[in-house]
């Protein structure tokens, strides 16, 4: 337990979220939205329509091997203008809610592995989970709106599971037990109500330990979080599977679960590193030092390998066994829609795995704010692509695009800013009754 023995200088900071802060907030937003117009109108227009044609002729060329087994490379739902919108609401959405969600578990499992080091940063991890309730909500509005045209989940598609009717699909319909509409809107907003609860649960905790002090809040913590990862930990593979590999209806991996887990970690834990480096250099968290940065970069060194272990697993098994069903996934993403995806996927390796492995390869380089900012960025970029890549083929197939895509994230992330910053500045930075606070302020683990 906690010495209460030097902490006595240590008392409450507030973040002042200033009004040039919240100015770059909007115009980030703004910037997306003028983005997102020019998008819509291109595509709407057609611009740079015949390289998708050409690129959707080529692979129905090749064909063959490439779309055996998978149903999503016939077109239908709503113009591609609007189909492109529909879609990068999605892939934003679950990247986004994703990394919000990662605060609330990189804290419970600081509470029940009775870690010190990490006191300090514990309001961001807070902060960072802020968009886990409008991101569940928009999750389901989403959804609603993708099942108009069937924009997002070809499963939806109306006779899909009826023996007889033209778009009976018999693989699909195997899979009916678990892929009902019901069932389906059941199971997202219980991972939802499981996360915002738990979220909640322990940001109260959290400020009721700061107005009344003693270890009853943190034992409460402790109990509250250990059946909270016994929860995300079902929860969070199950919504993988739902909410990304449900895209590709007849394709499965049993590593997929924890591939998207790795993704939306990694990118949680830069967020959180990348607010305390920027709360550094305001002048916030005084107490903040090398030793908790390169703890930080650390975790962002150990969990890039991680998913690249995950990533590897997955690809080589498949390879391997080269069935057409699995294989098929790999196949539209190297080489299918005329090479369309084959940058990113070559890209998504480079940026996620090569190049946080080699930045923060040595001690220095982890101890080091720029150096750790610009893996961060890196990092969080890197796998936005990784889930437009899990995404995009089985959805636009030869239609995808950026602009549309960059402008949704850019609203979403200015968004997310501004929640964010807004909770952040409802406490104080520092825990100041935490009963390890003494452990953080000397790094001590």
């Amino acid at each position: 337990m906690a010495t209460l023995t030097h902490h006595e200088n240590v008392t409450a900071e507030y973040l002042e979220v200033s009004p040039n802060a919240r100015k770059r907030f909007i115009t980030i937003i703004v910037a997306g939205v003028v983005l997102l117009a020019i998008g819509l109108i291109v595509a709407a227009l057609g611009i740079g329509a015949e390289h998708h044609e050409g690129a959707v002729s080529a692979h129905a060329a090749a064909g063959g091997h490439s779309t055996a087994g998978h149903e999503g490379t016939a077109h239908h739902g709503s113009p591609v203008w609007l189909k492109r919108f529909i879609v990068s609401l999605w892939h934003n959405n679950v990247f986004f809610t994703g990394v919000s969600v990662i605060g609330t578990v990189f804290m419970a499992i600081q509470y029940v592995a009775y870690a010190g080091w990490s006191v300090l940063i514990k309001r961001i991890n807070e902060a960072l989970s802020a968009w886990v309730l409008p991101g569940g909500i928009l999750m389901v509005v989403i959804f609603f709106i993708g099942l108009f045209n069937h924009d997002i989940f070809h499963w939806t598609l109306p006779g899909i599971m009826e023996k007889g009717n033209a778009n009976y699909d018999a693989i699909i319909a195997g899979k009916s037990g678990f892929l009902s509409i019901p069932f389906y809107l059941i199971r997202t907003i219980s991972y939802i109500i499981i996360w915002v609860v738990f979220t909640n649960k322990l940001r109260n905790l959290s400020l009721e330990e700061d107005l009344n002090g003693g270890t009853e809040y943190f034992h409460k913590s402790i109990t509250a979080s250990a059946l909270f990862l016994v929860l995300f930990a079902v929860s969070s593979s199950m919504s993988a599977w739902d909410w990304v590999m449900s895209i590709d209806t007849h394709w499965f991996s049993t590593m997929f679960g924890w591939y998207v887990f790795a993704s939306w970690w990694v990118s949680g834990i830069a967020a959180t590193t990348l607010c305390v480096i920027f709360l550094k250099q305001a002048g916030y968290m005084p107490y903040i030092k090398e030793s908790h940065l390169h703890d930080l970069g650390k975790f962002m060194f150990g969990f890039s390998i991680f998913w690249t272990y995950v990533w590897f697993s997955q690809f080589m098994l498949i390879w391997y066994a080269n069935l057409p069903e699995e294989a098929v996934y790999y196949n539209q993403r190297l080489g299918g829609f005329n090479g369309q995806y084959t940058w990113i996927f070559f890209f998504n390796l480079f940026i996620n795995f090569a190049f946080p492995f080699l930045v923060l390869m040595t001690r220095d380089a982890k101890r080091q704010m720029i150096m750790l900012k610009i893996v961060c960025v890196a990092i969080l970029i890197g796998h936005w692509f990784d889930f437009y890549l899990m995404i995009m083929p089985a959805t636009m197939q030869a239609e995808n695009g950026f602009i549309i895509e960059i402008g949704t994230a850019l609203v979403f992330l200015g968004s997310f800013l501004l929640l964010m910053t807004k909770r952040l500045s409802q406490a104080s930075l520092v825990p100041v009754h935490h009963p390890f606070l003494d452990e953080s302020v000397h790094h001590t683990t």
